[in-house]
Parts: structure tokens; C-alpha cells; sequence
């Protein structure tokens, strides 16, 4: 799996399989329109301490999870990082991947994390326009957010597997090629 992950046959799968998907639901092969989100999870004895970080937000010691996905939540990306690198400092990463690998995407829908000088700066370098969706004011509790939404389910959908509820992996790349 290893060889393959490197090699990027895992992502051409993925990607094939994504546009058999969209094109039996009517849309075309390649999605425009992406959703961005992270989600931390903790981490097995078996990580690294260099691969790992402490979530002070979420108050978890692990990695975090970047993931993107279609309007469908069929996922196009997927950037594992140690959990105390802020969601800004890794999208710029993770962005310049996504137009790498998928140069037709022309907007990216994400949480108040990936505002400011980010949305500035994926304009400006890839192309890219960053729409930031927030929660409605004066609101407590969950809410389900327009766009948003479809990349927390396919984050809970995700974590419905036992193997992705902790990542177990010694190296990153081996738990991104997991969860693709």
C-alpha cells in the first residue's frame, strides 16, 4: 500500500472512483466547488512524539486530520499534520496540493479558520477564492452550517471506522493514504 500511496495510484483510484460517483449522480467528473475542515484526533503510544502535537483548543495530544472534499462529500485531499499546527498555517499547504492535483477548482468553502490574510493569499498565489462560512451570532449549541456541513459528515463518517477513531500510524503518510 505503501508503494502505491507513493507512487500516487491510491489518489488516481480515488479520483476515478469520485468521478464514476458524480457522473452516476448527474454532475460532472471533475468537482469546481470544494469544502475544507480538520478534525484532531488523539494518538496511539506507537506515534512519534515529531509527529504529534497537543491540541490546546480540543484539548487533545495527536494529529490533525485536513480534509477536503466535493459538494458531495467525496474526498479530493487529505493532509495529516501534528495537531498543534493551527488550520491557517496548514492550508497553505494543503491549497497548494489541491491545485496541484485538481488545477479546476476555482472556490473552496471553510470555517472562520481560514480567514484573513489566507483567503488574501490563496487569491493572490493559486488562483483560489476562499469563502469563509461562520456561525450566525448570537447562537449556542450546534447549528448546521450552510456548505460546512458536508465535510463534518464525511469527517463523522470517517470516524465511524474503528481504525480512524485514533490514528495508529507511525508515519503521516501512511495514515493519509488510510483515510483516502
Amino acid at each position: 500500500m505503501a508503494r502505491w500511496a507513493a507512487a500516487g495510484i491510491v489518489g488516481q483510484i480515488r479520483d476515478h472512483l469520485a468521478g464514476r460517483i458524480r457522473r452516476d449522480m448527474g454532475k460532472g467528473p471533475r468537482a469546481v466547488a470544494t469544502v475544507i475542515d480538520s478534525q484532531s484526533v488523539k494518538a496511539a503510544e506507537t506515534v512519534s512524539k515529531a509527529t504529534r502535537g497537543y491540541d490546546a483548543g480540543k484539548k487533545i495530544n495527536g494529529r490533525k486530520r485536513h480534509l477536503v472534499v466535493d459538494t458531495r462529500g467525496l474526498p479530493l485531499m487529505v493532509m495529516v499534520t501534528p495537531a498543534d499546527l493551527h488550520d491557517a498555517a496548514a492550508a497553505k499547504e494543503v491549497l497548494f496540493r489541491l491545485r496541484l492535483m485538481h488545477p479546476e477548482i476555482t472556490i473552496v468553502w471553510a470555517d472562520s479558520a481560514y480567514a484573513g490574510k489566507l483567503v488574501d493569499w490563496a487569491k493572490q498565489h493559486l488562483n483560489l477564492t476562499i469563502k469563509p462560512v461562520s456561525r450566525p451570532k448570537d447562537t449556542s449549541g450546534f447549528v448546521v452550517l450552510p456548505r460546512r456541513w458536508v465535510v463534518e459528515r464525511s469527517l463523522a463518517w470517517m470516524m465511524h471506522a474503528r481504525r480512524h477513531a485514533r490514528d495508529y500510524e507511525r508515519l503521516i503518510q501512511h495514515s493519509e493514504t488510510l483515510i483516502t
